[in-house]
Order: structure tokens, then C-alpha cells, then sequence
């Protein structure tokens, strides 16, 4: 199963560093019955592309709680066996967003299949992003116009291969 784990530029130098994506289990994003239900599809590719998306939202939502990261949205598509992965939809408030699911455990950087990461011209919307993130949440529509303006910029793909580069670099 594809997943869509939601990181920031310091998240994915760790990954790098010790060669596995989280100690688990962890958040991710994939193709799942209430993303098909939620985004109303049955291309695979809109879905897929629907659960990138839904983790650049929780990437956004981990630079808001990381002031000191680049503020570059990244996600990584990986690949782990249906066995680790599991959803919960839940009910009420504690309900799972579209396409959340947990990864029981760490899985080897090796299983990545690609990088999304923001490009620079994206760093000031992002950082207005999530700034405005917790006044989006309360209801306030002009924060919630900038948080659509960082959802409005797509992510740029890498190969794995490219993570040594991103990570000196920060893109």
C-alpha cells in the first residue's frame, strides 16, 4: 500500500540520518474507504493525489508546531505492507480525517518511492499558512484564505535519490 507520511525538512534529515521514516506507529495518508467517499472519485490517481494532499495539510500543521523548520511543506510516498497499516475512522470528534491512517512501525527509508516538497516561492504563503492555522481552525474565513493560499502551491517530486540534496540544502 502506498502511504503519504507528512514531514518537514528536519524531519526528513532525520529520516535520512537513521534510514527509517518514524518509530511508529505514525500518521500517514492513503487511499482509503472515506477518502473515496470523502472526495467522491474512483480514479486512482485524483485518490492518490487527494492523500498527498491531505498530508501537506498535516505537514502544514507540523511547521505551525515547529517555528524553527524552513517553512516547506514535505511529504514522502511510501510503500509498506497492508498488514502495518491500519484506519480507524472513528466517530465524533476523535474521528480519523480522510484518508488518516497509523503505521504500526518504522519503516526503512529505502521503501520511499518519492519526495514532495514545496518549492521556494511557496515559503511566504506557507509561512502565512501556518501562522493563521490555529485562527482557521477557530472559524475565522481570512485565516482560512491563507491556508488555502500555501494549498494553492504543489508540491514539487523528487526522487529518493535527491533526498541527500534537499536535506544540505533545504531545497
Amino acid at each position: 500500500m502506498r502511504v503519504y507520511v507528512p514531514l518537514t525538512l528536519p524531519g526528513l534529515a532525520e529520516a535520512y540520518r537513521t534510514g527509517e521514516l518514524g518509530a511508529g506507529p505514525f500518521v500517514a495518508y492513503a487511499v482509503t474507504p472515506g477518502l473515496r467517499e470523502w472526495y467522491a472519485s474512483e480514479d486512482i490517481e485524483e485518490l492518490e493525489y487527494a492523500a498527498l494532499g491531505r498530508a501537506a495539510q498535516a505537514s502544514l500543521r507540523l511547521l505551525a508546531a515547529e517555528p524553527e523548520a524552513p517553512r516547506r511543506r514535505v511529504v514522502i510516498a511510501v510503500d509498506v505492507a497492508d498488514r502495518v497499516v491500519s484506519a480507524d475512522p472513528g466517530q465524533g470528534p476523535e474521528a480519523a480525517a480522510p484518508g488518516e491512517v497509523r503505521v504500526a512501525g518504522a519503516v526503512p527509508l529505502g521503501k520511499a518511492a518519492s519526495v514532495h516538497v514545496d518549492a521556494a516561492d511557496a515559503e511566504a504563503d506557507v509561512t502565512t499558512a501556518a501562522e493563521a492555522l490555529p485562527a482557521a481552525d477557530g472559524g475565522d474565513d481570512d485565516a482560512r484564505l491563507a491556508v488555502d493560499a500555501a494549498e494553492d502551491h504543489e508540491l514539487l517530486w523528487f526522487a529518493t535519490q535527491e533526498i541527500a540534496n534537499l536535506v544540505g540544502r533545504g531545497v
